[in-house]
């Protein structure tokens, strides 16, 4: 063929990063704590669901807007843990994942041109999402050691083409649990500006050291400009099932389902039926998750004072963020491009442990480029090891 076929919009797409690493965990025999999921499976008890639900016939297309008793299950938790109220007819839709909801929610809301402001570092589909819809990026950075914003920088961001401000609570990569004075201000902002807010809060019953998750569409002035994301995988630890939701009011909810309908139609109906039965046992449910989530993080902090990397420790979600040991000694030194791609890379060649490079998460700050990021949703087991094979690194 001599024409070039791909589209324009692509051309600065390669592959995932996640994709990379992991290729690379396969080939050198390496502990994987890049990889953002667990090395286990949930509960016996969801996976029976699943198979009893298949077993009596929920095996055929579900509604595209997911199966009521799941919309309703996830209406009454919203109420119950947030106090919010969502119609589950009109405002809370089943997709597959929480990718899928933000695939569908910016090609539903974004018109060539719009800008569209992000905290770096970000979870990279948001920034692929919004290319792809024909918006433009803008980026806030989250600064270290705690990972806080400039309220300044963020309102001098704002032009009069932004139109949307992505948040992650609790935030991946840097476990960071946003504050309700945080909350506070982008809210403020969002309204004065008339933005619309896309909150990913699929972390949302992860949180450590009495943090506490406050999703954005519950404060004053909020509810109807804000698209809520979740999905169950993370806090059922069943990734690969790929349920997630979108929830706003039903202006912005008709919108999103028009893409959604073309974009996966309808979502595995064995697995929502149990997600559904999963809701009903969240009070007994969470403790237990909570309690090994905060174990595995506590065991991996231990681990790594043995090492010469510096952890920043989080607050939520299962990733953790580690300085790169050289570069606590230079003060004030910016590493050359790709430098913790090429640390990470030499990790997991020559130590035998994989992590996330996390430069690709950023659009315009340098402070990627001095950090890896580690998963800590893995048995004590891999904690240990990969810890271990960290450890042999020396500067």
């Amino acid at each position: 063929m001599n024409k070039e076929f791909s589209a324009i919009r692509i051309k600065g797409m390669g592959t995932s990063i996640f994709s990379t690493m992991s290729r690379l965990a396969f080939e050198n025999h390496a502990v994987n704590l890049g990889q953002g999921f667990p090395d286990f499976d949930g509960p016996l008890w969801l996976m029976e669901e699943a198979f009893n639900a298949m077993k009596e016939g929920k095996n055929q297309y579900a509604p595209t807007q997911g199966i009521l008793s799941l919309r309703k299950a996830i209406s009454e938790m919203q109420k119950k843990y947030y106090g919010l109220d969502w119609n589950p007819e009109t405002e809370i839709t089943i997709t597959a994942g929480a990718t899928e909801a933000l695939y569908s929610t910016f090609q539903a809301l974004i018109n060539e041109g719009d800008e569209v402001i992000m905290f770096e570092p970000f979870y990279d589909s948001y920034q692929a999402d919004v290319i792809l819809a024909g918006g433009i990026p803008k980026y806030v950075t989250l600064k270290k050691p705690d990972f806080h914003f400039d309220f300044d920088e963020l309102e001098h961001t704002i032009t009069d083409k932004t139109k949307i401000i992505v948040i992650n609570t609790p935030h991946n990569p840097t476990g960071k649990v946003y504050t309700i004075e945080e909350l506070k201000l982008i809210a403020q902002l969002a309204v004065k500006h008339d933005l619309l807010v896309i909150s990913d809060e699929v972390y949302e019953f992860l949180t450590f050291d009495n943090s506490k998750h406050i999703p954005i569409a519950s404060l004053p002035g909020m509810k109807d400009r804000t698209v809520t994301i979740s999905s169950a995988g993370k806090t059922f630890s069943m990734t690969g099932w790929k349920i997630g939701w979108a929830i706003s009011c039903s202006k912005l909810t008709d919108a999103i389902r028009k893409v959604h309908q073309w974009t996966t139609f309808a979502v595995n109906t064995p697995g929502q039926h149990a997600i559904a039965h999963a809701f009903s046992r969240l009070d007994e449910y969470l403790p237990v998750f909570q309690k090994e989530y905060l174990e595995r993080r506590d065991l991996l902090l231990k681990e790594l004072k043995t090492t010469s990397f510096n952890a920043h420790i989080p607050k939520g979600s299962y990733f953790m963020m580690v300085d790169i040991p050289e570069l606590n000694t230079m003060s004030g030194v910016t590493p050359d491009i790709d430098y913790d791609e090429e640390i990470a890379i030499e990790l997991v060649k020559n130590y035998k442990i994989a992590t996330i490079p996390p430069s690709v998460f950023y659009g315009k700050s340098d402070e990627g480029r001095t950090m890896l990021r580690l998963c800590f949703a893995k048995s004590n087991e891999t904690l240990i090891a990969g810890a271990e094979n960290l450890r042999k690194y020396k500067i």
